[in-house]
C-alpha cells in the first residue's frame, strides 16, 4: 500500500472521474480548498505502485491543532466520503494502511465518513456519530417530482413565491459569494453560531470552478435566500443554505429547492444529495422529507475504540452560543475564521 498526494498526482483525478462511488467531495478542488483555507494536509492510500493506474484509493486529511489535537479525518467538513475500491479484500488493506498512518503520526483518532457502511471495517473501529441522510431520486418525470412535494408546506409556498414574484438567479462570481455570505451571517447569528470563513467559499469557487453554483432568491432586488450546491457527474449536492428570517413567509427556500430540482432534472442529473441532518434536528429532517427525498442513517466510524469528544462539540455549548449571539458581525466572522480550522 502506498501514499500519494491527490493534489499533485494526476492519477487521482482520473480515478475520481470514473469511479461510481466518487462524489464532489473526492475532487481535487474540494481537497485544495480544504488545504488553502484551513491548512489541512490531504493524502490518499492506494494499492497502486508508482506509475501504475489507480484502481482504488482512500482519501483523508491530517489535521494538526493545538486546540483539538492531531487526527486524520476522511474528510473534514464533508458530509460523507466513500472509500473508492472494488472488493472487500482491498478495502481491508486500505483501512489497515490508514490505521498505520494514524499510529505513525500519533493521532488521537482516525475518523471515516462512508456513505455506505464498508463490508470489511477492521474490528478496532467503533461506530461514532450518526446522522439522517436525504437523497432525491430524479428518475421520475418533473410532474411526478412536483406531485411528490408536500402539498401545504412546499407546493403552496412555491406557488406563493412565484406569484410574489421572487426573482431567481444563479452564478459563482464574487457578487454571488458576497450575497451568499451576507445571508449566511444572518442565518448563523440566528442559530447563535459563527459563520464559516468567507475565504472557504472563495476557495471553493476558485478551486472547483463550474462544479460550484450559488442560487439566490430576490424580492425587489434584495436577496432573501440562497443555497450553494456542488456537482460531480450526474450527482448534485446541496451543501449550504441561508436566508433572511424576515422574509420566510415568501417561501424563498422551497422556491430555490424547486428551481434546483428543475435545473438538475433538465441537465440530466440522477440524484440530489440533500446532505446530513443531526438526528435531533426534527424540523430540518421533516423539511427535507417534504421534497420527496428518501432518508436513511449515515454513520461515521472511529479508530481506536475509545470515547473522545467531537472536535465540533463547542457548538452544542449553551455558553458558547450565548456569547456568539451577542458578538458584533465583524467579531462573529473573525471567531469563525479562528475556530473552524480546529474542528474539521
Amino acid at each position: 500500500m502506498n501514499i500519494i498526494d491527490p493534489l499533485t498526482d494526476p492519477r487521482w483525478n482520473e480515478l475520481v472521474s470514473r469511479h461510481p462511488k466518487a462524489s464532489a467531495f473526492h475532487r481535487r478542488g474540494w481537497l485544495a480548498a480544504l488545504s488553502d483555507t484551513y491548512g489541512y494536509e490531504p493524502f490518499a492510500v492506494t494499492s497502486a505502485e508508482p506509475g501504475e493506474p489507480l484502481e482504488d484509493g482512500l482519501v483523508a486529511c491530517r489535521i494538526r491543532s493545538w486546540l483539538t489535537g492531531t487526527r486524520i479525518v476522511s474528510l473534514p467538513f464533508t458530509d460523507h466520503c466513500d472509500l473508492l475500491a472494488g472488493d472487500a479484500q482491498t478495502e481491508g488493506r486500505l483501512f489497515d494502511r490508514m490505521i498505520e498512518e494514524a499510529k505513525r503520526g500519533r493521532c488521537s483518532y482516525l475518523e471515516l465518513r462512508p456513505l455506505s457502511s464498508p463490508s470489511s471495517l477492521e474490528s478496532g473501529f467503533q461506530a461514532g456519530e450518526s446522522y439522517c441522510f436525504h437523497e432525491l431520486d430524479l428518475a421520475p418525470s418533473l410532474d411526478e417530482l412536483h406531485k411528490a412535494l408536500h402539498k401545504d408546506s412546499i407546493r403552496r409556498k412555491i406557488r406563493r413565491a412565484e406569484e410574489t414574484p421572487l426573482v431567481y438567479e444563479t452564478g459563482s462570481t464574487n457578487r454571488f459569494i458576497e450575497t451568499f455570505y451576507h445571508l449566511l451571517l444572518i442565518t448563523r447569528r440566528r442559530h447563535h453560531l459563527p459563520p464559516q470563513p468567507k475565504s472557504w467559499f472563495r476557495n471553493l469557487v476558485k478551486q472547483m470552478g463550474d462544479a460550484v453554483s450559488i442560487h439566490v432568491a430576490r424580492k425587489d432586488g434584495a436577496a432573501i435566500a440562497a443555497i450553494l450546491t456542488l456537482r460531480h457527474g450526474t450527482k448534485v449536492i446541496y451543501k449550504y443554505g441561508c436566508s433572511d428570517g424576515a422574509f420566510h413567509q415568501l417561501g424563498g427556500m422551497p422556491f430555490l429547492f424547486w428551481k434546483l430540482i428543475e435545473e438538475s432534472k433538465g441537465s440530466g442529473a440522477s440524484t440530489i444529495d440533500f446532505g446530513r441532518s443531526g438526528t435531533e434536528n426534527e424540523g430540518l429532517i421533516a423539511f427535507k422529507s417534504k421534497f420527496g427525498a428518501a432518508k436513511r442513517t449515515l454513520t461515521y466510524f472511529r479508530y481506536p475504540r475509545v470515547d473522545k469528544p467531537n472536535a465540533g462539540d463547542w457548538g452544542d455549548s449553551r455558553l458558547a452560543r450565548r456569547v456568539f449571539s451577542i458578538l458584533p458581525d465583524g467579531v462573529l466572522s473573525a471567531a469563525g475564521k479562528v475556530l473552524y480550522k480546529h474542528i474539521g
